[in-house]
């Protein structure tokens, strides 16, 4: 004869108030449609443009700031490492890589200069709870920083998506082979742009000042 033990309740609370404090910290996409999100005048010019810069691959988040008329002013990629989708650590992470890149914007009365994030991810276009953290994350990361939050974009196999506005298109796709920069017709700052790498080929490449 075996004997065992039940799990308390006392044991159980913090695993309950851990999932809990999590699904606090995701959007849903009625709560993103209603935040006000600036749209994107070219959405797809945008996506492809980060596509040739990062050659992002799934799990691959690109988090760039754009200014004025959509000029890309820095951009930086990394690799998701959490196990679990929480928004708490996806705003650390975004909010380590914007400092790597580009000063922040606090001093001014409003932000000027808006960040937009592009997940590659498997799966479909629909929205998931990874989606609702990266979401929170990119909110708040922005609001410490002094930036606009702008839109949210998941990349997969049937293309990108601008999650909360039903725009997207079928190329590129997580399983693109990305394009020159010369040809997606994006626009650039006078100035450098900065970029930070964290994807396994944007690793190999030094950070451009």
């Amino acid at each position: 004869m075996t004997f065992g033990f039940a799990p308390s309740a006392a044991a159980s609370m913090p695993a309950s108030a851990d999932a809990a404090n999590r699904l606090g910290r995701m959007l849903e996409p009625a709560e993103w449609a209603a935040a006000g999100i600036p749209l994107l005048r070219n959405p797809r010019e945008v996506v492809s443009g980060l596509h040739a810069r990062h050659r992002p691959m799934p799990s691959t988040a690109v988090i760039a700031v754009l200014g004025p008329e959509e000029r890309l002013a820095a951009s930086a990629s990394f690799t998701r490492r959490s196990a679990a989708a929480d928004g708490w650590e996806f705003r650390n992470s975004l909010l380590a890589q914007l400092r790597r890149v580009i000063p922040h914007d606090l001093r001014r009365r409003t932000p000027v200069r808006t960040a937009v994030l592009l997940y590659c991810r498997d799966g479909d276009e629909r929205w998931t709870e990874e989606d609702g953290a990266w979401m929170w994350g990119l909110r708040d990361a922005c609001t410490l920083h002094g930036l606009r939050c702008g839109a949210y974009i998941t990349l997969t196999r049937g293309g990108w998506q601008v999650l909360g506005e039903g725009r997207g298109g079928r190329h590129p796709s997580s399983e693109s082979r990305p394009g020159r920069l010369a040809d997606t017709g994006g626009k650039a700052d006078p100035a450098p742009v900065r970029t930070g790498g964290g994807s396994a080929e944007a690793l190999r490449r030094t950070a451009a000042r």
